[in-house]
């Protein structure tokens, strides 16, 4: 992340933040202003040929750091430092929202342009928002590389190498190994494909510090299975592993800034494909916890490996449980693109967490897990089954499903997340995301920091 800020001390033009409210007494001020269409919209830039700054960047309303994110992109190349910031503007997170605007996929192709670079703000915790940047970076450039290169054998790959930059541990349970060391689901849903399905964990920190265990779910691509996806809806199911990213994102924050955690993180990572040994509907699995389940569809095939690999982070009695995963297009439905659904039972937790979540500027939302749908995850001839019948409150089943594998965990919290920008917003360009992951970071930062 060398590159994503501009030197404290080098040459910079500068740029004034213009909230809406003050666009009038500033025409008074510099003249050039009112001889051009500026009204400071969020993020609209205005290079001044003489003045007292070189550059005005527009707020609109100045709710927070975002509204001027895509600075990063209308400004002209090159270093920039800002003359002051808007009252109650965070300088970490403005600092963030600014590079977050100047991200670009370039895997295939080279960008137009480079994004304007910021010198660090008076006041800023530098570190801590290159880390976080580089966090989102790395989620965003996992979700949208498509699944010919990241299928299972390049999830864990890519896991290796986040592990080998902080001295983590990585251990991989691939192919049939699963059956014989008890991960019939994970198995189940990824035998199909002609890349093998895998468990992949990773271990950091001192085995003396809180135990935290993320589960991300790693559908590497998601065909539909048997229940075949029509064309529009397997489109975008290269980010079908978006919990995963998101995971692999936050562990990468937590382990740059030495977290005192014992980090556990579980990603079963399959393609759900179709062959002659695919799993059926109507089929009854057995998972881990020796619960038997029943398959109403085999697109739902997310909380099934959720379902094993949440078993297995139980097991090792952690302080506190996180899963993030792409599981329902119900949660789009109830809240849109960009706010998240979680579940919790646990109230304190979830207050600090939402907390977090405005803090950051990472809006999140809770959904209830309500006792009374529990019934119908029941299965015919099985403990349960893997799709509620009906069509009613899609995430909410979802999540009811995942409960029955996390009892045992001290405090749970379940992520229903889209990992993906349908359009560009400021800071958020269109495509793969980083979703709830940093307000996760801002509150175990508080938890245990």
């Amino acid at each position: 992340m060398t590159d994503t800020f501009a030197p404290e001390n080098g040459d910079a033009r500068t740029a004034r933040i213009v909230p809406a409210a003050e666009l009038e007494s500033l025409r008074a001020k510099i003249g050039h202003v009112n001889r051009t269409a500026f009204q400071a919209e969020p993020g609209e830039c205005l290079v001044l040929p003489d003045g007292p700054v070189d550059a005005l960047i527009g707020a609109g309303p100045a709710n927070g750091p975002f509204d001027i994110a895509s600075a990063a992109m209308s400004l002209p190349e090159g270093d920039w430092r800002l003359e002051a910031l808007p009252e109650d503007w965070d300088p970490t997170q403005t600092q963030i929202a600014l590079a977050l605007g100047g991200y670009a996929f370039t895997r295939y192709r080279t960008p137009p342009r480079k994004p304007a670079r910021f010198a660090p703000i008076q006041g800023a915790d530098i570190a801590d928002a290159a880390r976080i940047v580089a966090g989102a970076f790395l989620t965003r450039d996992l979700v949208n590389t498509p699944a010919a290169d990241m299928l299972p054998t390049q999830l864990e790959a890519a896991a290796r190498t986040l592990a080998e930059a902080h001295g983590a541990s990585v251990s991989v349970v691939t192919g049939d190994d699963l059956l014989t060391q008890n991960y019939p689901m994970i198995h189940a849903v990824g035998r199909a494909s002609t890349d093998a399905p895998r468990l992949i964990e990773m271990e950091w920190g001192d085995p003396a510090h809180p135990r935290v265990a993320l589960v991300g779910k790693g559908v590497c691509f998601d065909s539909g299975g048997l229940d075949v996806k029509g064309a529009t809806g397997m489109r975008l199911m290269k980010k079908d592993m978006g919990g995963a990213a998101n995971v692999l994102g936050l562990a990468s924050i937590i382990m740059d800034t030495a977290l005192p955690v014992r980090l556990h993180v579980l990603i079963p990572a399959v393609e759900n494909a179709i062959s002659g040994n695919a799993f059926r509907p109507g089929d009854v699995l057995a998972s881990r916890k020796g619960l038997s389940v029943e398959i109403g569809n085999t697109d739902a095939e997310g909380r099934l490996v959720l379902a094993d690999a949440i078993t297995r982070a139980c097991e090792s009695d952690p302080d506190l449980l996180i899963d993030m995963a792409t599981l329902t297009g119900a949660a789009r439905v109830a809240l849109g693109p960009e706010v998240m659904p979680y579940y919790t039972d646990d109230d304190a937790l979830s207050d600090g967490v939402m907390a977090a979540a405005r803090l950051v500027d990472d809006p999140l939302w809770r959904m209830p897990l309500w006792d009374g749908y529990d019934s119908w995850m029941d299965g015919e001839i099985s403990d349960l089954n893997n799709a509620a019948e009906g069509g009613f409150a899609g995430s909410i089943t979802a999540a009811l499903f995942l409960r029955r594998f996390a009892r045992d965990a001290k405090a749970w919290m379940h992520f229903d997340i889209f990992a993906w920008n349908p359009k560009s917003r400021p800071g958020h360009p269109a495509g793969g995301e980083m979703m709830g992951a940093r307000a996760l970071y801002d509150f175990l930062k508080r938890r245990y920091g």
